[in-house]
Parts: C-alpha cells; structure tokens; sequence
C-alpha cells in the first residue's frame, strides 16, 4: 500500500506544474550563475553573513539588545537551515528517477522496486551532505544552539559561506583547482623535507640544544624555516644542525618561487579566459550582433569599411594566438577559441538575438564545420561562408549556409570586367564600395509592413528618386530582377533599391510602422 501511495506521489509531484516550477525557481536561485536574480540573493546572503559574524565579535564584550540576538539566533540561523533543506532538496529529483524507473520496468515487463531509484536519490543527496560545502552550511547553523555556548564559535564557519557568494573568491578557487598537480606536488615535497630535516636537527641537536627537546620540537623548528618565517626561538648549535638548517632555506626560497610561478602563471592564463567570457557576455546583451570567424584578410577589410557602423556589436573567433593578438593591437574585439567547436558557438545568445555568422577562415573544411554547427544550434543564425571553388560553395549551402563568398571567382570576374568592360566595371565598383552618389539597398518587408500588400506601382519609387532593381521572394528566396510593376509586395520579400542615401532613408521611415519593435 505505502510503495502505491509513493508511487502516485511520485506521479503526482512528476506531473505538477506549480511543483516543478518553484523548483526550477530554487534551482536557479542557489544554483544558476545566469539567472537574473540570483546576484540579489546572493548579496542578501553575504549581508546575513558579515551581520552575523559582526554581532559575533561585539558581544564579545558588550551585551546586544534582545531583538539583536532574537535576529541572530532565529531570523539568520531559520534562513540558512531553509537554504541547506533546499541545497538538498534541488541536488536531484527524487520522482523523476521514481517515473523513470517506473517507465523502464513496464517497457521491460518486469518487476517495478520503490526502492531501487529512491535508494539512488538518497545516496545522491548523502554525497552532497558529506561534501565540504555542505559540511561547512551545516556548520553555519550550529552557534543556534545555546545551551552549548563554545557552538558559538561555529559562526566564523558562516565566513566561509561567502565562498559560495562571491564570484572572484570562486574564481580564485577554480585557478588553483587547476594547477592541483602541481600544488599537491609541492605538497608532498614538503611534508618530506620537512620531515627529514626535523629527523636531521632531532638527531644532532637533542643533547646540545635545550630548545628541542622532542622531535615535534624539530618538526616545527623545520616548518617554520622552510617557510621562511623564522621566529628565532630555536637555532641550531652544532654543524651538522647549521648545515640543515642552510640547506632547508635555499629549499624553502625554491619552493615559494615554484608557488609563486605556478600561481602566477594560473592567473595570468585565467585572466585571458575571463576577458574573453566578459566580451562574450557584454555582446550577448544585444539585440543583434555578428559573430565573424577568422581573422584574415576579408575580415580585417570588412571590418575597415564597416566597423563604425557595428560598433561593439561583432566579436572575432580566431584559433591562432599570433592573429588574435595582431586583431586586439589593432582595436578589434577578438578572443582565441576554435570556432569549429560547438560549445564555443553555443555560448553566444542566439534564441533571443538577430545573430550573422561570417565563416572566413582560410579552411574550407572549417567553415563547413562552422556553418553545420551554428544551424544546429539554432536555424535562426543567418550564415555567411567562405569557399574557395563552386564545389566547396555547394557543401556549404548543404551544410546549411545562407550566402556563400567565393573571393577568387569574383576577383576573376571583376578583372574580366576590368579588361573587356571598364565603363561597368567602374560604375560597379564605385558602387559597392561607396565612392558614387547611388547606394544599393535592401529593404525587409518583414520590418517594413507598410509596404505589404502594395503593389510597386502604388510605392511611387520614381517620385522618391529610387530605382526599383528588383526583389528576393518570400516564398523560394529566388531573385527577380525587374518585375512588373502590378506585383503586390509580400510579407517577407525582400525589395533591392537603389538611389542616394537620403532617399533611401527617407523611404524607410515612411514605411516603418510605428509600433515596430526590433527583437
């Protein structure tokens, strides 16, 4: 009866919308960096922590008002022990192992045990109470306990609680956590040397030094000079003694060297990361932004021409270390990573944000990989490819790219043009590089809705001073140039305009609807 009952509880709390939502909710206040309000709880905490620990310190020697210790021993102590529940409870979910369990039994037409997935989830949550975070939450609601006055003292252990809450503290963990090889390395080495140098000065120094008396004597007087501290209140006497206690400082002056190096290094290779994480996060606060992978050629022209004009709203993905640096000395915001990889794209916001992708690496395998990546992440990401030949230009549009760049075909068209037709070839390339009064222009239908439904006839372009070139349907996303006048825009068509900038501005806002939000 009570493994039925747990059952459809289990069922029950599986299927509950309002459950698994404030769930989600405590799950994101103690646990998730990104949510929004999590920085709130987390100074709410700190704030709980240093006023604990302060009223700690003054009632050393003064007395506190009641209300103050009323404050101390049930409103701090109450929020933590619901903070700890609720680290346990969030740790791992109990009915979704129960329904899971239950769903594999039935597939497999055996017998379902009640016991087999919760025994899981309690060791799960077991595991999390004997961790040192955990421990130390533990630990933070002890001094509650009056009638044991010296609990008290527990609350310094709500001290280390801010390790949780404070982002540069973790980040000064996780460096070290890195280098723990190396740290444990050293640690070992030293517990040895000091070992055999205390075993060294006990045996030389016993009967002629009256400040060792015993070998914890040695071990100290050993930790303390390997350290470098030095306190003077044991020196040896003898030689021998002399001759360690030389030899254990050129060791303990290698060996904070060695930390220091290690630190020093960690830090330095952190910081990289961080800057590089701090760029990632600043672009993902935009509505849209360009993602441009490779730092070659073609991105340092385009970024020339129209770096202005995308302000911080662009980020380069560059692999080579030497590119990256000559990209940052130029002012360019650039970090090292390898595009090709999924996680890397992944981490920039693409559910929320227009975002284009430029694959212009010199590797046409890499910008396959780039472009097969990104539409995996999401279709939305328009992407732009580099290829080198029409085959490779066929792989990426398969691959899922939405424009492909070939330089060298059109650098051989262009010359072409140059030799047999210069008058085009000069209006060309006057116009697509600026230096002529008409500009050539798109205008989306989609954030334009007031030219939808109209057909070009009722647009009146000649009246604007624009020339109508043509326009990319909605429907096949084929290019029409030259239509009749009598077609009826759509929503979605995309219209190639060309005139002087004025008036191409000018017809933009005419046919911009005015409640229009850009998302």
């Amino acid at each position: 009866m009570l493994k039925r009952l747990l059952t459809q509880l289990a069922f029950f709390l599986h299927s509950s919308k309002l459950y698994n939502q404030v769930k989600k909710r405590a799950s994101d206040f103690l646990l998730n960096s990104d949510y929004i309000y999590k920085k709130y709880f987390d100074i709410f905490m700190i704030l709980l922590i240093i006023s604990s620990v302060s009223i700690l310190v003054y009632e050393v020697k003064h007395p506190v008002s009641p209300w103050v210790d009323f404050f101390d021993i049930y409103v701090v102590t109450t929020i933590f022990t619901l903070e700890y529940l609720a680290r346990i409870w969030v740790h791992n979910s109990w009915h979704s192992e129960v329904v899971k369990e239950y769903g594999d039994t039935k597939f497999l037409n055996k017998k379902f045990c009640l016991w087999s997935p919760s025994k899981k989830i309690l060791l799960g949550k077991l595991s999390y109470m004997a961790s040192p975070t955990a421990i130390i939450d533990l630990l933070a609601i002890l001094p509650a306990y009056r009638p044991l006055r010296v609990l008290r003292i527990f609350v310094l252990f709500r001290v280390f609680k801010l390790l949780r809450y404070t982002k540069s503290i973790n980040q000064f963990l996780s460096v070290l956590g890195s280098k723990k090889f190396e740290l444990y390395t050293l640690l070992f080495l030293l517990i040895f040397i000091t070992m055999t140098a205390g075993i060294a000065i006990y045996v030389f120094e016993e009967k002629s030094n009256d400040n060792i008396n015993s070998l914890f004597d040695a071990l100290y007087w050993a930790l303390i000079t390997i350290s470098t501290v030095g306190y003077g209140d044991i020196s040896p006497v003898t030689p021998e003694g002399r001759v360690v206690s030389m030899l254990i400082i050129i060791t303990g002056i290698a060996m904070i060297s060695f930390v220091t190096s290690v630190i020093v290094s960690s830090f330095s290779e952190k910081l990289t990361e961080l800057k590089e994480n701090r760029l990632i996060e600043e672009i993902n606060k935009e509505e849209d932004f360009m993602i441009i992978c490779g730092y070659g050629q073609m991105t340092r022209m385009f970024l020339r021409h129209y770096e202005p004009e995308y302000a911080k709203r662009y980020i380069i993905i560059e692999k080579d270390k030497e590119r990256v640096e000559e990209a940052i000395k130029e002012g360019y915001r650039a970090i090292q990573e390898d595009a090709s990889r999924y996680d890397v794209i992944a981490k920039f916001n693409t559910d929320y944000a227009q975002v284009t992708l430029l694959a212009m690496t010199n590797s046409d395998v890499a910008n396959i990989y780039i472009t097969l990546n990104a539409k995996a992440i999401s279709r939305n990401i328009r992407v732009i490819s580099r290829a080198s030949n029409e085959r490779i230009s066929k792989k990426s549009r398969l691959a899922g790219a939405d424009s492909v760049v070939m330089p060298s075909l059109i650098a051989n068209r262009m010359l072409f043009a140059a030799i047999t037709q210069p008058v085009m070839y000069k209006a060309v390339y006057a116009i697509l590089t600026g230096q002529h009064l008409a500009q050539l222009d798109e205008v989306n239908a989609v954030y334009h809705q007031k030219i939808v439904g109209k057909s070009l006839k009722e647009l009146r372009l000649k009246e604007q001073k624009l020339l109508y070139i043509g326009y990319e349907s909605c429907k096949n996303r084929v290019f029409v140039f030259n239509p009749s006048m009598d077609y009826v825009i759509k929503e979605g068509d995309i219209l190639l305009l060309m005139g002087r900038q004025v008036s191409i501005n000018h017809f933009k806002e005419t046919y911009k609807e005015i409640d229009y939000v850009h998302t």
